[in-house]
């Protein structure tokens, strides 16, 4: 004896129709093996992955990997430079392969210039990603006239007088 469906029913079964992908029939009848071997809950690809995994593919899909590595690079400043090292400078930004790194005097800038090759091979063990090719180390900001990257030959700014 057949049951008779009421309408809560005809709408689950409307529901389960138009977002489960697969119809079933109203009658009584067995499962076809069909349905069951479409979805196995253990079947191959169906691991769960661990969230760094899935951060690691996201960032090389999406091509962050550089940019990640140099953000990190810039936080972790005092890992590489050394505790004392990085009381005294801090690094303001990097820019095609090259990292710029303020100093609190000339004498901090002078060391560390110093230091360059010792710091590079840091970060090239530590960062690779980052690209870092070359390290400048600027000292606090003094106005220079004669040096500089945008400096021109002759008395410049001095120039006044015909």
């Amino acid at each position: 004896m057949a049951e008779k469906e009421t309408e809560s029913t005809r709408v689950y079964l409307r529901f389960k129709e138009t977002f489960g992908g697969r119809k079933r029939s109203r009658g009584r009848g067995k499962r076809s093996d069909e349905d069951g071997a479409s979805s196995r809950p253990f079947g191959s690809g169906r691991d769960p992955k661990g969230i760094g995994d899935v951060m690691n593919t996201l960032t090389n899909r999406l091509g962050w990997d550089s940019t990640l590595s140099q953000a990190e690079l810039i936080n972790r400043w005092a890992e590489v430079a050394g505790d004392s090292t990085a009381a005294h400078s801090e690094p303001v930004g990097i820019e095609g392969g090259l990292l710029t790194v303020k100093c609190d005097s000339t004498a901090w800038a002078t060391q560390l210039r110093l230091m360059r090759v010792e710091i590079l091979g840091r970060i090239a063990t530590r960062f690779p990603e980052a690209g870092i090719e070359s390290i400048r180390f600027q000292g606090p900001n003094v106005p220079s006239f004669k040096r500089g990257p945008r400096s021109v030959q002759g008395r410049g700014v001095r120039d006044t007088y015909g």
